[in-house]
């Protein structure tokens, strides 16, 4: 016999979601909320070693066996707690985008204001999607699976972030931040959207890796969507 043929995986589409289903981010999200930890340790292992493998490798390239030989562990202990490379690939994007929903909250409480934290917010977002070496690599790698993505999910993929965006309005709300006749799914809907049109497609005018022009740009067209129409200074 030749030598063993190497069986390299399908990628899965990570942002994949059945229909009726509860999206992959918006389970990060309520994880992110009710602050839910891993407790079982190989599983956290097995997590840790498959995202430095996709990083390092990419999903396509990357198999069940690689993961768990890198984790130190049998394939069993790996199938055990993952079915599938589908299931494996979703929880480790899950748990980033569950990171990067813990890291936006922390970032927001260190602005003093709501203007502040709206800034914050979108430098602090394209920031940790970018720089992320797993769901930034996708980004720039495989482009268009995320904008297949984004457009055949019916939306949920931006819907959840800005269910997201939206609860932290109304927040600002309810502390007396900003009007309460404020349309806060709408202004929300509008920044999610103006953030992910700057992560999907290169900009030839705003340099999305200088902080400074990304806060410019968000206190000069992103705060005065805190000002319901006609309001004025």
């Amino acid at each position: 016999m030749g030598a063993e043929e190497v069986i390299v995986e399908p990628a899965p589409s990570p942002f994949a979601t059945p229909p009726g289903a509860e999206s992959l981010l918006e389970r990060a999200y309520s994880d992110a909320v009710e602050r839910v930890d891993e407790v079982d340790e190989n599983r956290g292992r097995v997590l840790d070693a498959a995202y430095e493998q996709f990083c390092r490798m990419g999903i396509q390239r990357s198999t069940m066996e690689d993961v768990a030989r890198r984790a130190g562990v049998s394939r069993i202990t790996v199938y055990r707690r993952f079915a599938t490379k589908d299931a494996l690939v979703e929880q480790v994007i899950r748990r980033e985008f569950r990171r990067y929903f813990d890291q936006f909250l922390i970032d927001i409480e260190d602005a003093a204001t709501v203007a502040d934290r709206v800034v914050m917010g979108f430098v602090s977002s394209l920031r940790a999607i970018r720089r992320n070496p797993l769901i930034g690599g996708l980004i720039t790698v495989e482009p268009d699976l995320l904008v297949s993505s984004m457009i055949t999910d019916n939306g949920g993929m931006l819907a959840t972030v800005r269910q997201f965006v939206a609860g932290q309005l109304r927040r600002e709300q309810r502390a007396g931040h900003v009007a309460g006749e404020l349309d806060t799914d709408l202004v929300a809907e509008m920044m999610v959207r103006i953030s992910a049109s700057f992560l999907v497609i290169p900009s030839r005018v705003v340099d999305l890796d200088d902080d400074e022009q990304l806060a410019a740009l968000a206190r000069r067209f992103l705060v005065p969507m805190l000002r319901p129409p006609g309001a004025t200074e």
